[in-house]
């Protein structure tokens, strides 16, 4: 069944602890019926890492991951989801 409200999340350079709290706050929502689309972009650092760590507790995340391709190519790829 396709979710009400999809959330596309572009990931870039975030820190850990901004991240992991922007997910929380998502999942701690009183309407469930949402998925959160989060793209990592080729980030560099551990957030690629961090988001499939998150999306093994919460079928509701759908990772991609790409190359590199700034902030509108990953807000694309997310809508193309």
């Amino acid at each position: 069944m396709t979710p009400f409200l999809s959330i596309i999340i572009p990931i870039y350079k975030i820190k850990e602890s901004y991240l992991r709290e922007c997910f929380d706050s998502l999942l701690a929502q009183d309407m469930k019926d949402f998925q959160i689309i989060a793209v990592d972009d080729g980030s560099p650092d551990n957030c690629g890492k961090i988001c499939d760590k998150l999306a093994e507790r919460d079928d509701r995340i759908r990772i991609i991951h790409k190359k590199n391709g700034g902030l509108s190519s990953a807000r694309n790829a997310g809508i193309e989801i």
